[in-house]
């Protein structure tokens, strides 16, 4: 039963518990993380915590205090020389407890306790990830924001009308810079055409030169054939005359 006890004994007697948390106290800060029990882990929290506190202030006072808890030079000068220049703009909560598995033999209940500034793997995704939480603008900002002066308004108005000169500017030389490259491609076709339409002419002079010798040779052959024509006509007109003779 734990009636009337306002913390953990941890089943020790005063001493044998000052001592044991003094040891515990002294390896966190010389080593800055230290595997424990759940429950001596919350009993030195509140142990360390303020010890972690009270070295905020170098003076001969709190270093001497410190010396009457821990009993270890080396673990004051780390706490006063490291530790307190990183927790300096820290208010509180100086040490995370991280749970492990189960211990085995007596299923204790384990895990890790370290101090929190000196875990550069959370430190560093904190840096990498910044919080980005939505904000609503107070009615004291939107009047001030309203109230700009006229000044300050005009130097905006002509900073928007230069960006849209340089984009008017820079749309202009795109279109120019489309349009010559267009007259540079009809130019080439035109040039590509030319001798095509040369050689196309060349070759209809030559047919119209290859038929003209044909037709010669038509009309002569006509005209051979026209004295024939003519002696076949001849001949039954003499026949006529000899029957008329007769």
């Amino acid at each position: 039963m734990r009636h009337r006890r306002k913390f953990n004994h941890l089943s020790r007697k005063s001493a044998h518990r000052k001592a044991m948390l003094a040891n515990m106290a002294t390896s966190l800060i010389l080593h800055k993380r230290i595997h424990t029990t759940v429950a001596k882990a919350k009993a030195l929290r509140t142990y360390v915590e303020p010890l972690i506190t009270k070295s905020k202030e170098d003076t001969t006072n709190s270093r001497r205090v410190v010396f009457s808890y821990l009993q270890s030079k080396e673990a004051v000068t780390e706490l006063f020389r490291e530790i307190s220049a990183k927790v300096a703009d820290r208010p509180g909560g100086y040490t995370r407890i991280i749970k492990l598995p189960n211990r085995l033999g007596d299923n204790a209940e384990m895990c890790m306790m370290e101090l929190v500034d000196f875990n550069e793997n959370l430190l560093a995704e904190k840096e990498a990830k910044p919080k980005t939480g939505r904000r609503r603008r107070s009615s004291a900002k939107k009047k001030a924001d309203d109230q700009v002066p006229a000044e300050t308004a005009a130097a905006k108005k002509a900073e928007v009308d230069a960006e849209v000169k340089t984009e008017e500017v820079a749309e202009e030389v795109v279109e120019e810079a489309k349009a010559e490259e267009k007259d540079d491609y009809v130019k080439e076709e035109k040039k590509t055409e030319e001798p095509v339409a040369e050689a196309k002419v060349e070759t209809k002079s030559e047919e119209v030169k290859e038929e003209e010798p044909a037709k010669d040779n038509k009309e002569e052959v006509k005209d051979k054939d026209a004295p024939e024509e003519k002696a076949e006509e001849e001949k039954p007109v003499k026949e006529e005359k000899k029957d008329n003779t007769k």
